[in-house]
């Protein structure tokens, strides 16, 4: 048998420090990496070397890596991780790419590099492992972030009250979450009678900015779950990054709160923890959860429990999901009551009795 071709991975960043520190991450690991200094070169570049991977620097000279990164969707489908530093404006600027087709990224090394590369390496290599795995399609341009104007009405939520079917929807995301839930909670209307809980894998700054993001381009309401809130129908809640989520209730409200007593879970946001603190507190037909793109298994047994309990549950399809990773995991175990692409899970929500 045929030995297996090494990736292949062009490292675009105007640092050569940058640079030099990225390829010898990647080249330890048995890839193959050419570099380019700024978006121009990159594209030139890429008429002679075929990458299986592109990681890619925001702030750069001649051509910035949104501009390179249109290109590269538009002419050269590729996989893209960028490589960003976790400011605001960074964050900003990396949500945009993820929506325009770039596949994941990966936070600098900030301070004295030396210091803090060997805590980045490890990220840096299995994302960029990842990504090699990932086919991508053609983008045109990333959407367009629109203030809404849509008025909001005030809902009051509780357990059982107003005659509502459902008490909560939950949703799970990871890789590629960014463009996934940009299909879906844009359709929500401003008076949907539920609300919505999100565990998205993802630091804290982007988070915020992220739900910022969303709150614009929403009609219904979106916001950062930052401290215990009462959860309110309209309303969408973003787990703040680096934090888990859990449901409790008060009485017959029910509230949301970050909580990182728990230890034991990989990913932050856990969505196994979300999913398992709402079985507890809501009535398990009442609950909805929705797994959407994104690697590994994270929430696939707690929602195929919750499946098993009486909840509904929507598993992202492997045609719209960037990465069929925890969908595919919550499919196999039997625990997904419809299977559909992101564009018709919105209906689905939407449909709910």
């Amino acid at each position: 048998m045929p030995a297996k071709a090494p990736i292949k991975v062009m490292v675009v960043d105007d640092s050569s420090l940058m640079r030099s520190h990225i390829c010898s991450a990647l080249v330890e690991n048995g890839m193959v990496t050419d570099t380019a200094a700024n978006g121009q070169e990159c594209l030139n570049k890429l008429n002679t070397f075929v990458p299986d991977v592109i990681t890619l620097d925001i702030n750069m000279p001649v051509m910035d890596g949104l501009a390179c990164l249109k290109r590269i969707m538009q002419n050269r489908p590729t996989p893209v991780v960028m490589v960003s530093s976790l400011t605001q404006k960074n964050a900003e600027e990396t949500l945009q790419a993820l929506e325009m087709g770039a596949v994941d990224y990966v936070g600098k090394p900030h301070g004295p590099v030396s210091l803090t590369l060997n805590r980045s390496k490890y990220m840096l290599v299995s994302k960029v492992l990842n990504a090699s795995k990932i086919k991508v399609k053609a983008k045109s341009t990333g959407r367009v972030v629109e203030q809404k104007t849509v008025a909001r009405p005030l809902n009051m939520g509780s357990l059982g009250g107003g005659g509502r079917k459902f008490d909560l929807v939950i949703m799970g995301v990871s890789t590629g979450g960014p463009s996934s839930l940009n299909e879906i909670l844009p359709k929500l209307p401003a008076n949907y009678p539920y609300p919505v809980v999100i565990a998205q894998h993802m630091p804290s700054r982007f988070t915020q900015v992220f739900a910022a993001r969303l709150d614009k381009m929403c009609e219904i309401s979106v916001s950062e779950l930052t401290s215990p809130t009462a959860l309110q129908p309209g309303h969408v809640y973003i787990a703040q990054g680096d934090a888990n989520v859990e449901v409790f209730a008060r009485g017959s409200q029910l509230w949301a709160r970050p909580n990182d007593e728990s230890t034991e879970h990989i990913w932050r946001p856990s969505i196994t923890k979300l999913v398992e603190s709402a079985l507890l507190v809501v009535s398990h037909k009442k609950l909805c959860c929705v797994q959407l793109t994104g690697m590994g298994n994270d929430g696939a047994q707690a929602m195929a429990k919750a499946h098993s309990l009486g909840a509904t549950t929507f598993a992202e399809s492997e045609k719209t999901a960037t990465v069929y990773g925890m969908p595919k995991e919550l499919v196999k175990l039997g625990g997904a009551s419809k299977v559909l692409p992101n564009y018709d899970i919105a209906q689905a929500l939407l449909s709910l009795n």
